[in-house]
């Protein structure tokens, strides 16, 4: 019989602290997977409203250039 341990809930990083800005290639890369696409919340451990926030300054940084639409 496996033994049951609880999960740690992931904690928001943004809500902790840290701040995530378009000019930031390595940080934006850690948020998108190897085919450019946004990684999901439950992967990302991010609230909703940072989620959000990630997605929309991906979205900058394609737009202005910094990283590829697909990789």
């Amino acid at each position: 019989m496996k033994d049951f341990y609880p999960r740690k809930k992931k904690i928001c990083q943004m809500c902790a602290g840290k701040s995530v800005d378009y000019k930031d290639v390595p940080i934006i890369s850690k948020y998108i997977n190897e085919k450019g696409k946004i990684l999901p919340r439950r992967m990302t451990g991010a609230c909703a409203l940072h989620q959000r926030h990630i997605a929309q300054q991906v979205k900058r940084a394609r737009y202005m250039g910094l990283i590829s639409f697909t990789k």
